[in-house]
């Protein structure tokens, strides 16, 4: 027995000392950088990359409906990969039945410009920006009297047939046009009242609310769709029906209000109506995407406790946010970096194994500890891929896993590979990289050290030997 033993863990330490000396080991180094990567982070609003931003204290709620000029100088306000803009339904249709997509297309043309994807909003109104006059004057019911107090604005009755009649002509147009577009990052679901946010002193019933809401998924089954928050019933329809949600008040941390369409957001109705609502576990499937109350020098004006909003936010695992292209003010502006590295996917590789030589046509073992330190998965699959890379040849091997599934946390790739058959003898580059999959070009940058110039991450050597002989 003990002879049995002894021949047991010679043939166990042999083993490990075979695959000790066949194997590499690689530990990537960490680093602590802000990344860019795309489909999460700050975003610009109405305006792109390198474009003027607005003073600390305003901003203006109308897209652009024509090209605007890069700032002379570099604006102080990161760089983003989502510009998020928004226009009014007169803007967008000034006659009835005659769209400017023109708008629209040019929006999207500057977003890939300036290495951006587009997420946009449609608004029916504002307390400033009325309903098309055409609208106005279409037999439309109107809510309010020109003697209310609100008389002065043309209240739309949002459980009129027409109301979802002709809103609902320009949804189904934008659907048809721009659905599935890979540059278009996601589209606010937005019907009912100032700002399409979805609230109003005048609010239909749910029904009416439902149909509302149903009209962007029938428009867009295949483009990211975010659930306006104000309306607790609204919003666990939309999200049940897989949007994700946005919230237009990040910051706004009053203790009192006077205004019932407007309490304090912060400290009473958001953290207790993702509870009531049931959307706590949405973040794992679809993004969080949050917008600053006013703007982030109002919350330094106003002595708001910084981070607590930032804390809470990530509680919310939050994927981008809204700044209003304003400042961060400049003693700010460390948090701010702390918060960017931690919102969103943030990957790097812990530890990866592999054979030190394989023969072409073969099976390679590969094993890999990925970190997810983010808050949020990716909502993009972005293949994971091995390029093995010599002076004159190269081959791509995509990895079998769905990096949407990794959420924060720890998860692992052990299995095999297959070595193309046609590679050549020689030494090569064991590289990793995550794809970006309308180009198949390295898309994210990893939180290890070692990032090449063509994105790629260069782990280590190879050797391939020639293939099996043939029958």
């Amino acid at each position: 027995m003990k002879l049995v033993r002894s021949l047991l863990v010679i043939a166990i330490f042999s083993t490990t000392l075979f695959a000790q000396r066949n194997t590499v080991l690689v530990r990537p180094k960490p680093i602590d950088d802000v990344l860019l990567n795309p489909n999460m982070g700050f975003t610009t609003f109405n305006r792109f990359n390198g474009q003027a931003t607005n003073p600390p204290l305003e901003w203006s709620e109308l897209g652009p409906i024509e090209k605007l000029p890069q700032a002379s100088t570099k604006p102080d306000f990161p760089d983003t990969t989502i510009a998020y803009l928004r226009w009014y339904w007169t803007a967008l249709e000034p006659e009835h039945g005659k769209y400017r997509w023109d708008i629209l297309d040019l929006a999207l043309a500057e977003a890939k410009a300036h290495g951006q994807t587009l997420a946009i909003r449609l608004m029916p109104y504002s307390n400033k920006d009325p309903l098309p006059e055409w609208y106005q004057q279409s037999g439309a019911k109107r809510a309010n009297k020109p003697t209310d107090k609100d008389g002065n604005i043309w209240q739309p009755d949002f459980s009129d047939p027409l109301f979802l009649k002709y809103w609902g002509e320009l949804v189904a147009e934008a659907g048809k046009r721009y659905n599935g577009n890979p540059y278009l990052d996601s589209v606010d679901i937005s019907s009912v009242g100032y700002w399409g946010e979805g609230w109003s002193p005048y609010m239909p019933s749910f029904p009416y609310q439902r149909a509302l809401i149903d009209i962007w998924f029938d428009a867009f089954p295949s483009t990211t769709l975010l659930m306006n928050f104000d309306e607790p019933q609204a919003l666990s329809y939309g999200t049940s029906r897989g949007a994700g949600w946005r919230l237009d008040c990040l910051g706004d941390l009053r203790v009192k209000s006077d205004n019932p369409y407007f309490e304090p957001e912060m400290l009473d109705v958001y953290p207790q109506q993702v509870v009531r609502s049931g959307i706590q576990d949405v973040w794992e499937k679809r993004p969080v995407s949050l917008e600053v109350c006013g703007t982030v020098s109002e919350w330094k004006r106003d002595h708001f406790d910084l981070n607590y909003i930032l804390a809470q936010a990530l509680r919310w695992h939050v994927t981008s946010v809204n700044l209003k292209s304003s400042p961060i003010p400049d003693d700010w502006k460390p948090t701010f970096a702390d918060f960017e590295k931690k919102m969103g996917y943030r990957f790097l590789l812990r530890r990866l194994e592999y054979p030190k030589s394989v023969a072409a046509g073969s099976k390679m073992m590969v094993h890999m500890w990925w970190l997810n330190a983010g808050v949020a998965p990716a909502y993009i699959n972005y293949p994971l891929a091995v390029q093995l890379r010599s002076a004159s040849q190269s081959a791509v091997i995509t990895v079998p896993v769905d990096v949407r599934k990794w959420l924060p946390g720890d998860a692992v790739f052990d299995d095999d590979l297959i070595v193309p058959d046609n590679l050549p003898e020689g030494t090569y580059d064991f590289r990793v990289a995550m794809l970006d999959p309308r180009t198949n070009k390295p898309a994210i940058r990893l939180a290890i050290a070692g990032r090449d110039e063509d994105g790629w991450y260069t782990e280590g050597k190879i050797q391939i030997t020639s293939s099996a002989a043939k029958p």
